[in-house]
């Protein structure tokens, strides 16, 4: 029975894939999803005669997946892609990343950047995003009302940092504290797709003072955190430098309020203990796996088997500027790729990710982050791409094959509509 009247309820029909468990696809030729108020009522194979009257959009023999979930990625560095690859991580920093985030001063280059950056973003058929942004308020301000305006959704966060990096980049831990607090007042109940984080970029570059008060104004205002752990050694060895009265990394975000009190994603995750890969499942913390970026600055392979194995909630990110494309698709294929390698190193003992299990983290793994995101189960959210991958070759394979197809040779060019909560978006007019 209908709640309120025609308008409100909408049935898609196509060729509907998705992965509501790690491993598992489901998957129904020629099916129907009913959504009402942005959120999804049911999948069926057959349309349900209290339905027979409502809107139906049918996309023919298309697929219908769910959209793409990017768990990290640096705003700023959208103009950084491609460069000073060459550099590890902390080289890395200094020549290409802080030169480029302290641009962001100027309202005018951010512009310029972020409007690039949203239409890529939409391009790629990413629906939902966990973003740093600059130390810059006006800059981060921007962003959060651009993503507004384009309807996509995101956690966007502006950079928290007072210590050990430039002076250009450096702010008095009041003055982060005050201009988070504003941001998050500002910004907490504007828009229910976009909405403020709390950013420590990484240990080296927040004082213990920082931390613990951005813990205690997370736990205020229950907004989530998100920063980076275990990326590379040397910046592992600079951490235990800074506080050896800290068994390991973790446990100094832990000990300051930032590891999972509120909802929490760490990014790389690639030399985690297991005391500290435990803690992560007992409290919650979400890792963000970045291949790509992980490659580029040659800083190792996360373990991924190792994290599921412990049940930790793992989704993917694409990490630009370290990251060289802004694709969830493409960081599919490479976390894939990655835990091959793994696999091989580790003497066949960790097992490599399927496109199965590379599927859910790139969807409803990372979409978990934002609530009912990611999966086209019962009262989640609808977000959603339709692809026409008639243009790769013959359809005449299975629905599992065509979707393989697409994620390893496939581009934005086979995505025809996306949807962000139960609105279809087209390309944001800036």
């Amino acid at each position: 029975m209908l709640t309120k009247n025609h308008n409100d309820i909408c049935a898609y029909k196509g060729n509907i894939i998705w992965s509501s468990q790690l491993g598992k696809l489901q998957s129904i030729e020629k099916g129907y999803i009913i959504v009402q108020d942005n959120n999804i009522k049911g999948v069926f194979s057959y349309l349900p005669a209290q339905y027979n009257n409502i809107t139906l959009k049918d996309f023919g023999n298309k697929l219908i997946i769910p959209g793409f979930v990017d768990l990290h990625l640096h705003a700023p560095q959208f103009a950084n892609r491609g460069m000073g690859m060459d550099k590890e991580l902390l080289q890395w920093l200094e020549k290409y990343t802080f030169p480029e985030e302290g641009k962001f001063s100027s309202l005018d280059y951010a512009k310029t950047i972020y409007k690039e950056l949203i239409k890529e973003i939409w391009k790629q058929g990413i629906t939902r995003s966990v973003i740093f942004s600059s130390i810059h308020k006006n800059s981060t301000r921007l962003l959060l009302d651009y993503f507004i305006k384009a309807g996509l959704g995101a956690y966007i966060g502006k950079v928290a940092m007072d210590r050990n990096c430039p002076d250009y980049l450096i702010q008095p831990t009041e003055v982060i504290l005050e201009e988070t607090e504003e941001i998050i007042i500002a910004y907490n109940n504007k828009s229910n797709l976009v909405k403020p984080i709390i950013t420590p970029r990484f240990i080296p570059t927040c004082t213990p003072s920082l931390l613990k008060k951005l813990g205690e104004l997370a736990y205020k205002y229950n907004i989530p955190i998100q920063s980076h752990i275990s990326e590379n050694f040397r910046e592992i060895e600079w951490v235990k430098n800074l506080h050896p009265e800290f068994e390991n990394y973790a446990e100094i975000y832990n000990h300051y309020g930032c590891f999972g009190q509120v909802p929490t994603v760490m990014a790389h995750c690639i030399y985690n203990t297991e005391e500290e890969i435990d803690l992560m499942n007992k409290n919650g913390v979400y890792a963000a796996h970045c291949p790509d970026a992980n490659y580029n600055l040659a800083n190792g392979i996360m373990p991924a088997r190792k994290f599921l194995d412990k049940d930790v909630k793992v989704g993917l990110g694409t990490d630009i500027g370290a990251g060289h494309k802004l694709s969830i698709k493409d960081t599919m294929v490479s976390a894939i790729q990655a835990s091959k390698l793994k696999w091989l190193k580790s003497n066949k003992t960790l097992k490599w990710l399927t496109i199965e299990e590379a599927f859910y983290l790139g969807t409803k793994g990372g979409g978990s982050f934002f609530g009912k995101v990611g999966s086209f189960e019962e009262g989640f959210e609808f977000d959603a791409l339709i692809i026409d991958d008639t243009p790769l070759g013959t359809t005449n394979i299975s629905l599992k094959e065509r979707l393989e197809r697409f994620i390893y040779i496939g581009d934005d060019r086979n995505i025809t509509h996306r949807f962000v909560g139960g609105k279809d978006i087209s390309k944001p007019n800036f």
